[in-house]
């Protein structure tokens, strides 16, 4: 008889997780000359609060947190932040329902100022938007990835309208120990220049001496794969990895990776079971159409550059699983995507077992954490015991951590069944 999965021996890292951003968070960061004009949370008259920045105002979208609710409870209004699980926004509750999902370690993208700080380049005034950029990287390091080590991988925002700023933020977030940033998965589509432009060299110089990660978030292109005005929001979730197959074709096809061949991007909240095909359409395309378009990548095909440079991710992918060795095993990592609506929390150990009850544990370790660990610099072990980081000793000090969420009202949901929430957010 085949032996159990033993999914207490797990240990987890997640690479794409999100913040919401706490109150607050701005406080005490900021010159003086700027504290005045700092983004902050306001209360409106519906009962949802907001983040009030320059004009602008941003509500946390429900989908983006739903942690401890049933899916027929869904929605995309809105919200409150005592309409959310507190673990969404409070670094103390986060680690709680982290251990209480058995998850050791987590990369969190920020939420309000969008995937990779669109909101912050759309400032008019340019020298606020780079205090602002500074003072959140400032928190998310030293408060939100910083109160409890071994337990975060810090992802930084850079000041995307200026590649020369971007650079020195690179290296200033590595002297902090940080050495993940966002980036956009189309920049041509929110007003800056194309991968295929030379405006970037200094981002991805910076990028390459302090080994940085590059993370390309679906959604960052400040777009979503809306077919027509009427879609139902399942469709659009159902294509959302056709933005990362066009980031992830559009850079092979650039001339980043020549001149910068240690560069690494992830490719974030993507899946993976899309990437065999493409390699295979990328590698005919170059035979057929390389020579005469002037493309020559020497002994090398695009799915080798693929291979070295990119990092991928998936939160549930039977397909791609099968199909890993061609992916490159080396190159996939696993997501919980706490506390979006797609997330496995807080059921990730079993939905990882189903998949690694069938995959070499050598291999299903690699996926869980080591390829995290190695790629994105995380050393959990230098400050924490190994054992002491598995799923089942995780989870032993998180058995009264309630599991499911209610709020303490509820309001009218007049657009239950419709993305309209969650794709005016991703267009701003």
């Amino acid at each position: 008889m085949e032996a159990q999965f033993d999914q207490n021996s797990l240990i987890l890292v997640s690479v794409d997780d999100h913040v919401i951003e706490p109150p607050g968070m701005f406080e005490g960061r900021l010159p003086a000359r700027f504290e005045d004009r700092a983004p902050r949370v306001v209360h409106l008259d519906d009962g949802t609060d907001a983040w009030s920045f320059e004009g602008q105002m941003l509500s946390n979208v429900g989908l983006n947190a739903v942690a401890g609710r049933p899916p027929e409870d869904f929605n995309a209004d809105p919200l409150a932040f005592d309409e959310m699980r507190s673990g969404c926004w409070n670094v103390h509750d986060r680690v709680r329902d982290m251990d209480a999902d058995g998850l050791l370690g987590t990369l969190c993208f920020p939420s309000f100022p969008q995937f990779c700080g669109q909101l912050f380049a759309r400032t008019a005034d340019k020298d606020l938007a780079l205090a602002v950029v500074r003072a959140y990287n400032d928190w998310h390091i030293e408060e939100w990835a910083g109160s409890y080590p071994g337990r975060f991988i810090p992802l930084g925002v850079v000041p995307i309208w200026d590649p020369e700023l971007m650079a020195a933020e690179v290296h200033r977030l590595a002297r902090m120990g940080c050495h993940a940033v966002s980036f956009s998965e189309n920049p041509y589509l929110i007003g800056l220049p194309s991968f295929h432009e030379p405006a970037w060299e200094p981002f991805w110089a910076a990028c390459v001496e302090e080994g940085t990660v590059v993370c390309i978030h679906i959604g960052s292109s400040s777009t979503l794969p809306n077919p027509h005005p009427n879609c139902p929001i399942p469709l659009t979730f159902s294509i959302t990895p056709v933005n990362l197959l066009q980031a992830a074709v559009d850079l092979l096809w650039s001339p980043v990776f020549p001149k910068f061949p240690t560069l690494k991007i992830a490719l974030s909240e993507g899946g993976i079971g899309w990437i065999p095909y493409m390699l295979e359409r990328v590698d005919y395309c170059y035979h057929r159409q390389g020579k005469w378009s002037g493309f020559d990548f020497g002994e090398l095909l695009p799915s080798d550059i693929f291979r070295r440079h990119f990092i991928t991710c998936f939160i549930t992918d039977d397909v791609g699983l099968r199909l890993r060795d061609t992916i490159g095993l080396e190159r996939i990592c696993w997501e919980s995507d706490y506390p979006h609506s797609d997330s496995t929390w807080p059921g990730s150990p079993e939905s990882v077992a189903r998949w690694a009850a069938n995959v070499p544990r050598a291999e299903v370790d690699m996926i869980t954490h080591l390829n995290a660990m190695r790629e994105f610099q995380f050393d959990p072990w230098s400050v924490l015991a190994k054992e002491e980081t598995t799923v089942g000793y995780l989870r032993s000090r998180a058995a009264d951590v309630p599991l499911t969420f209610e709020p303490p009202r509820r309001r009218d949901r007049s657009r239950k069944d419709s993305g309209e929430g969650y794709s005016i957010i991703m267009s701003r």
